[in-house]
């Protein structure tokens, strides 16, 4: 189990399965993030709509109960590959920032109200530049993001001595710093939040696979629920559906945790206020000071596996949760002799062009969710406000944001999309080797970038 999953205060007690054929108004295939806040704003908008939520697993098993704990602003795709879609404009593209800024703050609304501890602090996010090229990557997305009219307020950079009060990792040369992240508990958020939709009406059906999707209903192994609108919210797991092999890759990301630190162990590492970090390299790293002062941190690295298989466990031995622990320590160096309790990882889902999206067919009522490419807890939410406003047949805002109807072409056949990926995992890892040895912006990196998402 995640430490996530170890330390949410709960039993995971799996909930009933589907008793059998079933008609609802909606059925939401998955129970994570993007199902549940599905779910729970189609309840508070019509409490008498029948609505039933279908998990493989129990709620929270997947990446909401495994993820690194950022609820952020971020999303997968830049603003000007958001204004560049059909339809899009700079005006659509600055709307979904700034949609994306204020989901944050709804997360933790929704939490307070509804009673669920997700241990929450809103510290921003501090990401380092340690290298050369790093810094201009840092000062070259400060200058986008004024470009695009995001002010102090938004985004801004910081100095070598300004970051280094926030964070005190080695070799600083300066960082970017927004104030849009809130370090959460994510498997107790994703727990309350499966507990309050039952208290608004919602069925949560758990030990319930979904093996295919169908205008009109959702075939499980306990039976068909017909319904009038059929969600799709299964994300990393998505290729398990019938059809929909090719639709999401699943990329696994690995998380280490610390034992909860002393006092004077964060005193020489920083994040008083929680704030969430990263760096300014190409392989994705991540980390969260947790709200038992554990020190919590995760990256990319770990390969796509052959037909989109997905993992749930892995072995504490593996070389990417060392490459991890590396990492931490090439960072805090403080922590060498840290002890490390909990290793863990998940699938998260990518789709081919690495534009996250929200729809809903109106011909089958057959609606999506997701692609979030690791960015999630926070994108979820807004992908549950959207999709209900758009089952609801409601004109509202965010049925008109960009990543709304958008369709990512299909990812390749295997083994053509097996050899893509892990080649494009390992350039990032390369890359970074490359800014390291010639301290000048990796040409690895530019010439892979569009090829996984670049942008």
């Amino acid at each position: 189990m995640s430490l996530w999953h170890e330390t949410a205060g709960d039993a995971w007690s799996p909930r009933p399965p589907l008793p059998g054929d079933t008609q609802v108004d909606v059925a939401v295939v998955g129970g994570g993030y993007t199902g549940l806040w599905t779910a729970y704003y189609l309840a508070a908008a019509d409490p008498t709509l029948r609505v039933a939520v279908l998990e493989a697993d129990v709620t929270g098993f997947g990446a909401s109960g495994r993820n690194g704990g950022w609820c952020s602003a971020l999303f997968p795709a830049s603003l000007g590959t958001l204004a560049r879609l059909p339809g899009s404009s700079r005006s659509a593209a600055l709307a979904q920032h700034a949609a994306m800024r204020g989901t944050v703050d709804e997360v933790l609304r929704v939490a307070d109200a509804e009673g669920i501890d997700a241990q929450a602090a809103k510290g921003g996010t501090v990401v380092p530049a340690r290298t050369g090229p790093q810094w201009r990557r840092a000062r070259a997305d400060v200058e986008g993001a004024r470009a695009w009219g995001r002010g102090e307020d938004d985004v801004r950079l910081l100095s070598a001595s300004e970051a280094t009060e926030v964070l005190a990792a080695t070799r600083i040369l300066g960082a970017t710093y927004t104030p849009d992240c809130a370090a959460i508990h994510p498997a107790r958020l994703v727990r309350g939040l499966a507990d309050a939709v039952e208290r608004h009406g919602v069925a949560v059906h758990e030990r319930t696979r979904v093996t295919a999707i169908e205008p009109g209903r959702a075939v499980t192994e306990h039976g068909t629920v017909r319904a009038d609108v059929v969600v799709r919210a299964t994300e990393g797991y998505t290729a398990s559906l019938t059809g929909h092999r090719r639709t999401m890759a699943p990329v696994h990301s690995l998380i280490i945790a610390t034992e909860p630190l002393p006092a004077a162990t964060w005193e020489q590492i920083g994040l008083r206020r929680r704030e969430t970090f990263s760096d300014h390299r190409h392989l994705v790293i991540y980390g969260q000071r947790t709200a038992d002062d554990r020190l919590v941190f995760g990256g990319r690295g770990a390969p796509y596996s052959f037909a989109s298989r997905t993992h749930s466990t892995f072995d504490p031995s593996y070389s990417v949760f060392r490459s991890l622990h590396a990492t931490l320590v090439d960072l805090f160096p403080v922590l060498a002799d840290a002890r490390i309790t909990h290793t863990w990882g998940g699938a998260l889902g990518v789709p081919r062009d690495w534009i996250a999206s929200v729809g809903i067919d109106r011909g089958t009522g057959l609606a999506w969710g997701g692609g979030y490419v690791g960015d999630g807890v926070g994108t979820t939410n807004l992908a549950g406000r959207t999709l209900a406003d758009l089952v609801l047949g409601r004109d509202t805002d965010l049925v008109h944001l960009p990543w709304v109807g958008h369709r990512s072409r299909r990812w390749e056949p295997e083994p053509l999309r097996w050899l893509g990926i892990n080649v494009g995992l390992r350039a990032m890892t390369l890359a970074d080797h490359e800014e390291r040895l010639t301290r000048r912006p990796s040409l690895i990196a530019r010439a892979v970038a569009p090829l996984i998402g670049g942008h």
